[in-house]
């Protein structure tokens, strides 16, 4: 079982990574103590696929389980529904040595971290992501949070979980379009930080959509490798490299909140972003065209949308002054310079971002 260190001082975990091992969350949650406590947040998606399998080893060891069911989908992670669990968690009696486990995907373990986070100035948490975006991006490095209507993730916090457990096996039964989505952000890994990455999926390109569980577990353990040595050098984004996980995001949150969040999945306006961010790294004369062109291939060889929604562009260029990157009222964007290498930009002209938008 492949496992990757996160070495953060006393907020130190690992991710534990495997093919059935979804059962070995107790492992993380203190489950034969005397008081253990453990409140499960999950969607209604990932509830009747996977919740037994957490919590009847849980119960086994005498560990008291709590469920809490939200409704699948962006909207979920705001401000009305984390109300709610913590309005929730106070009924069924949760305490500072209770544990919170997120099981589920990138909107569960944001909202579930954010809810741990707060809910009696911070309880520890577990992340059990079961969809690939999850896997190998959001479930790692500690940052949770939960959308206002105007901006995505612009209430949140810094709270390292407990431990990550990750099952490949999951991934099987994933709906196409939300695997898809995923691959979008393992996409990103290999542009921003390994080029040689980057060329694997491209000689990988039929059993990754196959899903081979062989190459899935290499592709997670290589991604969550990745932003472990980003996270472990600046942990709370305060030196400016951890910015360089967010490659094509800041044109991606414009384009989820000017769809009010039910347009696109997340991943997919991570790959939109990208070759927006890309052409706007062509046009400023920082990549080639070829660049370009690698890029857009591979996303299109795993099935990933590329068109611009059709939305206001001075919307969208408005929204993108609300990015949590903007500094002291301007814009900053993580482009690339060569295969395995971004930077951040300061001072984009408004017409180049403009242009950016246009394939």
């Amino acid at each position: 079982m492949p496992t990757v260190h996160v070495n953060l001082g006393p907020r130190s975990y690992d991710i534990e990574i495997g093919n059935g091992n979804l059962a070995e969350a107790a492992k993380f949650c203190d489950a034969e103590a005397d008081d253990a406590h453990a409140v499960v947040i999950t969607d209604s998606n990932v509830d009747g696929l996977y919740t037994e399998t957490v919590t009847d080893p849980l119960a086994d060891l005498g560990c008291e389980v709590d469920i809490l069911v939200i409704e699948a989908g962006e909207q979920s992670k705001s401000s009305d529904v984390a109300a709610e669990l913590w309005e929730r968690m106070l009924d069924e009696g949760a305490d500072r040595k209770s544990v919170v486990v997120a099981l589920g995907g990138g909107v569960v373990g944001d909202l579930a971290g954010f809810v741990a986070a707060t809910f009696g100035r911070g309880l520890r948490f577990v992340q059990i992501p079961t969809t690939l975006l999850a896997q190998v991006d959001s479930s790692v490095g500690g940052k949770v949070g939960i959308n206002l209507p105007g901006g995505k993730n612009m209430v949140g916090a810094f709270w390292q979980p407990r431990g990550v457990l990750i099952d490949v096996d999951v991934l099987q039964s994933l709906p196409d379009r939300e695997y898809r989505a995923g691959l979008a952000e393992v996409v990103k890994y290999g542009v921003i930080q390994d080029a040689d990455f980057f060329a694997y999926l491209e000689a990988n390109i039929e059993p990754v959509n196959d899903r081979e569980p062989s190459v899935l577990t290499r592709i997670v353990e290589r991604c969550c490798r990745l932003k472990a040595d980003v996270v472990e050098q600046d942990e709370r984004e305060e030196t400016g490299l951890r910015s360089i996980l967010n490659y094509g995001h800041t044109f991606c949150h414009a384009f989820e909140a000017a769809t009010g969040y039910e347009q696109l999945l997340h991943g997919e306006g991570v790959a939109i972003g990208m070759m927006c961010a890309a052409r706007l790294s062509e046009r400023l004369g920082r990549v080639d065209a070829a660049f370009v062109e690698r890029q857009r291939v591979l996303l299109e060889a795993f099935r990933l949308p590329l068109d611009v929604p059709d939305v206001d562009r001075d919307e969208l260029i408005e929204l993108m002054y609300r990015d949590k990157k903007v500094e002291r009222g301007k814009l900053r964007f993580v482009l690339p310079t060569r295969m395995g290498h971004v930077e951040l930009v300061r001072d984009v002209a408004t017409d180049d971002i403009v242009a950016s938008l246009h394939g």
